[in-house]
């Protein structure tokens, strides 16, 4: 019989950081910046389950067709699923209509994956909500933290997407804490994200804008099936983040194939990478906001419509310009998404999936839109996405401003009513006034007794549970 090789020290000791955090109540700062990201995460998945969205839709089939019982809720639906496929679903919804959260210096949508691998295992095994609460917070400490020891540059370089790959991790340590295992079994459920993590960065081909958010709910269903397969007892890889073993993620996935292991620990429980996400206000690639709250806020100040615009012309950080500059996918085109918002004066996700291009502001500003891939701001990327922003007037006025931190940024926040205003008109189509207000106050209480249950009863009747033939994995 082959034995097993032992664990060594790097995946151990981020196992045991993990596991003695979870032990710990949260620190205040932590636990109220994830009760804002639960709210968040739920406006987004809310607003995307309407069927108006094709890839809704597409994603409600092929969840339909998988034939048998299952109880984890697919948010804003009449379906229910096993918890990997519930959590592949509402992973998608999560990221559908690029509105969701995301951590800057590891590149990482880190709760669009995480939320929804911790809501599916909270419905199956009755947690509370502190436990759920405190489950988010460290599947997206564990997500950030993967992402940064392997690279998310050397992942984007590779053409892999971070929020997958290091995405499925923190899923499967959401659940895992969730499912209660032990060190040994949580281990090994690291290992089998590992084996699975998976996500291409081809999606930027795919102008339907279906396949990019299947890549978080890939991550949420690798992450739910890796710890769900290692609390059965079933074997796994091991050692998966040390360099001793013979391949590990940074062979894979690192550049020079070391990594940054030291990232994994470096003041683990000392901060909480959750109180580093950026809340987003536009609907359309992060790389872009700094961008738009400079023309929108220019074009205020100047008092400027699209038709006083000449020219647009914007620098970033060049490690980052090519996922921008000319892109098919129309929420990660700057020459789209930026004459988009000086002619409506925001960007809203019907304005990427319904193409504005024929129009003709759109069209003469698209073809005066231009990036400058600046090697200089790329010094502080991708901790900052500083950017440079010039208008240019048919007067003949030029007006520039440079950003470092776009709005919902930890340096620049939204308010907490903001925050509320934001997920109120996320679920305005899908829910009255009164459910919406009442769902938001039970996501940002979840950790309060009865607040979990309470909100898995009021999104069933959402979506009507029952009214149609529940399936599972």
């Amino acid at each position: 019989m082959t034995s097993r090789v032992s664990p060594t020290a790097t995946t151990t000791q981020f196992v045991q950081a993990i596991l003695s955090a979870s032990e710990r109540p949260l620190p205040d700062a932590a636990a109220q910046a994830t009760r804002r990201v639960v709210l968040d995460t739920f406006g987004a998945m809310l607003a995307a389950s309407s069927p108006s969205w094709p890839g809704t839709t597409h994603m409600g089939a092929f969840i339909a067709g998988e034939q048998s019982a299952g109880s984890c809720l697919v948010v804003g639906t009449p379906l229910s699923a096993g918890p990997a496929l519930a959590s592949l679903a509402n992973g998608y919804l999560a990221y559908a209509l690029d509105i969701e959260t995301h951590h800057g210096p590891a590149v990482m949508h880190a709760a669009a994956g995480v939320v929804p691998a911790a809501f599916a295992t909270a419905q199956t095994t009755l947690a509370t909500g502190a436990a759920f609460l405190s489950a988010v917070a460290l599947g997206i400490e564990v997500a950030c933290r993967v992402s940064l020891a392997i690279g998310p540059n050397d992942l984007y370089g590779r053409g892999f997407h971070p929020s997958a790959v290091a995405g499925a991790f923190g899923a499967a340590a959401a659940s895992g804490l969730l499912l209660g295992l032990d060190p040994d079994r949580f281990a090994n459920a690291l290992g089998l994200a590992a084996t699975q993590a998976s996500g291409l960065l081809a999606w930027a081909s795919d102008e339907t804008e279906e396949s990019r958010p299947f890549n978080p709910g890939i991550a949420a269903r690798n992450g739910v099936t890796a710890a769900r397969l290692a609390s059965l007892g079933f074997g796994a890889p091991q050692g998966i983040f040390d360099r001793s073993a013979k391949y590990h993620v940074f062979r894979a996935w690192s550049n020079d194939g070391e990594g940054r292991p030291e990232e994994l620990l470096k003041d683990f429980g000392d901060h909480f990478a959750v109180e580093g996400l950026t809340f987003k206000v536009h609907a359309c690639c992060a790389f872009l906001h700094p961008a738009l709250d400079v023309l929108l806020g220019l074009m205020a100040a100047h008092r400027l419509a699209a038709a006083d615009v000449s020219a647009i012309q914007m620098r970033f950080p060049a490690s980052g310009a090519p996922i921008i500059d000319g892109n098919p996918l129309r929420s990660h085109c700057a020459q789209y998404i930026l004459p988009v918002a000086a002619t409506r004066g925001a960007v809203r996700f019907e304005d990427v999936l319904h193409d504005r291009s024929a129009e003709p502001e759109v069209v003469r500003l698209g073809a005066a839109t231009s990036i400058t891939h600046d090697d200089e701001l790329d010094r502080d990327y991708p901790d900052r996405y500083t950017t440079v922003l010039e208008l240019r007037t048919t007067s003949g006025q030029t007006v520039n401003q440079r950003v470092e931190w776009p709005r919902g940024c930890p340096q620049n926040p939204l308010t907490e009513q903001e925050l509320k205003e934001k997920f109120l008109a996320l679920v305005a189509p899908r829910l009255s006034r009164p459910q919406a207000e009442e769902i938001g106050d039970l996501a940002v209480t979840v950790d309060q007794p009865g607040h979990l249950e309470t909100l898995f009863d009021r999104l069933k009747e959402v979506g009507g549970v029952g009214r149609e033939t529940a399936i599972a994995d």
